[in-house]
């Protein structure tokens, strides 16, 4: 989440006249994260989250997220559900881009991870995994092994390029992931993006998942690589072996892994690091001015990725 653009009083109480909600006290913005505009919505009737979508986010793809938030909510996940208006759509014009409201989620973000938060991330994620099951809807994921070595060459072609030594381990990286990325693996719609500023808590008790705009079809393994990625690293990616066992303990509790996944894992992780390695250093390359939101260092990529080139076998990740 982060802010790009400015919301004047008549659009939003145009906006607002749609709805059934109320009208607006307080219109905060969000300065978190890094894809759309997001701002907190108090109105007379209670308090909601507004969305404006921004930068990597096409516009045609937002009937899939939102349809698909609604379905997990049905489904018991515990995640925003989309406001419909008076004509029944959630999907709106604001300020000349796509915009929707989205229910508001107690809860908090955590600021200390730990082997609890970990096991309940993987069930939850497990869980996710299960509700989709029925779920029609599908989206290519525009993020894959596809998509890195164009990304990278357009890191390449920046004015201030990464350094040669940076530029030779991601080639490096990309050859060994063309060759050997897995294909015949269980798929559904997976998150894509579960850090933990995706996640709220109370205490160790996952109360709600947010910020589903990459959500995309995929193997359910690379999600699992996705967040041993995100969530079992220390400040200086140290691997946490405590963390990672406590998440995939969680996750295979509610959904175990088939050997093929537990067998590709070492790969989906070395991909899920590129993968976060490459938009973060395209982003640190072409930052958007007046934007309230500091680009992530991609270097913390490149040292998990480090470590996962270093992996031979499964059993590093804690599994038996």
């Amino acid at each position: 989440m982060a802010v790009y653009t400015s919301v004047p009083v008549p659009a939003l109480e145009a906006l607002l006249a749609q709805y059934g909600i109320g009208e607006a006290r307080t219109l905060e913005p969000i300065a978190e994260g890094v894809e759309n505009s997001n701002f907190r919505l108090d109105t007379t009737t209670g308090r909601y989250i507004l969305t404006i979508y921004e930068k990597r986010v096409d516009p045609a793809d937002l009937p899939f997220f939102l349809t698909l938030m609604d379905h997990l909510a049905k489904h018991g996940i515990a995640c925003p559900v989309p406001i419909h208006d008076r004509h029944g759509r959630s999907l709106q014009r604001l300020c000349g881009k796509p915009a929707a409201i989205v229910s508001f989620l107690d809860g908090r973000s955590p600021k200390r991870i730990d082997a609890a938060r970990c096991a309940a991330l993987g069930a939850t994620l497990a869980s996710l995994h299960q509700a989709v099951g029925d779920f029609a809807g599908y989206r290519a994921n525009a993020l894959s092994v596809t998509s890195w070595r164009p990304l990278f060459e357009a890191c390449r072609q920046s004015p201030t390029p990464p350094s040669a030594e940076l530029a030779d381990t991601i080639a490096q990286a990309l050859d060994d992931l063309e060759r050997n990325w897995p294909q015949a693996l269980p798929s559904g719609v997976i998150h894509a993006d579960l850090f933990p500023d995706n996640v709220f808590f109370a205490g160790d008790r996952v109360t709600g998942v947010i910020d589903f705009y990459f959500a995309c079809s995929d193997r359910f393994a690379y999600d699992v690589a996705i967040c041993l990625n995100a969530w079992c690293f220390e400040g200086r990616a140290e691997f946490n072996l405590a963390k990672s066992r406590a998440l995939l303990a969680g996750y295979q509790a509610v959904r175990p892994l088939e050997p093929a996944e537990i067998e590709a894992l070492p790969v989906l992780c070395r991909g899920a690091a590129t993968r976060f390695l490459l938009t973060r250093l395209f982003d640190w390359l072409n930052q958007v001015d007046g934007a309230l939101v500091k680009p992530k260092d991609p270097m913390e990529y490149a040292r998990k990725l480090a470590f996962h080139r270093r992996v031979e076998e499964p059993a590093a990740y804690g599994l038996d």
